[in-house]
């Protein structure tokens, strides 16, 4: 049996599971979340919740990945021979939520070339529709759009060459170009939204903490349900990753 491969430095692997947790869950969604469950007061369930669920739930992936040193299907099938079925539909629902993301990098990736030249002109949702979403109506199904589906192609190419090469040539170094940068881009993109007319509005409308909502129990469930979001517990990611960890990690 050939030796498994192993994270050169826990940089790399701190880098990776950063990678995993700050994405569209945290970037995307949670400041949608926050505004509609009571603004800066939703932070008290949602610390919570971490407390609570989350950190116990990582070191538990953490745990189990170090230890076994082995992927998520081959751990329960050496549980049980038929909990290998419940792996592999782990298995399968990840890669139907990464169809769903490569979309939406596609989506990105038009935006950027289109940013060059701005081509959406003054009406966004003319562009988007004809040049990027396509029509959210059953009368637009089946079109690609050809920018789109050019894009889709290269981010799938692009996964196929990272995930090909081992644990720490492909992911171990992509996330120590694209985590600082992401860091770098939200950090401007902040800071310039901080210099927009209006800003404070905006601000006061997303932090403005809403006290009497901590009193509905949907609050403190959607603070739970952000917490999978946020951490990508679930998914074995964190399982992954660990297995990766050399014997003499602390």
């Amino acid at each position: 049996m050939s030796e498994k491969l192993e994270w050169d430095s826990s940089l790399s692997f701190i880098l990776a599971m950063i990678g995993a947790a700050v994405g569209l869950g945290n970037i995307w969604r949670f400041s949608y979340v926050l505004y509609s469950n009571g603004g800066g007061s939703f932070f008290i369930p949602y610390f919570t919740a971490i407390a609570i669920m989350g950190i116990p739930f990582l070191i538990l992936e953490y745990g189990v990945g170090f230890s076994f040193k082995e992927s998520f299907s081959k751990i329960l099938k050496d549980i049980n021979e038929r909990f290998e079925y419940i792996a592999w539909a782990l298995v399968l629902f990840v890669f139907i939520v990464t169809i769903y993301y490569m979309v939406i990098l596609s989506w990105d990736m038009v935006y950027l070339l289109s940013s060059f030249t701005f081509r959406w002109g003054a009406d966004t949702a003319a562009y988007f529709s004809s040049t990027v979403g396509g029509s959210s109506d059953l009368a637009g199904a089946g079109f690609l759009l050809i920018p789109t589906t050019v894009c889709v192609i290269l981010m799938w190419i692009v996964l196929w060459y990272i995930s090909h090469k081992d644990v720490d040539e492909g992911i171990g170094k992509v996330s120590k170009i694209l985590i600082p940068s992401l860091f770098v881009i939200m950090g401007i993109i902040v800071v310039y939204a901080l210099t927009l007319p209006g800003h404070m509005i905006g601000v006061d409308a997303l932090l403005r903490p809403r006290w009497s909502m901590l009193l509905d129990i949907n609050i403190w469930l959607a603070a739970f349900a952000q917490i999978i979001f946020s951490l990508s517990m679930g998914q074995a990611i964190a399982l992954t990753y660990a297995s990766y960890l050399p014997k003499a990690s602390k």
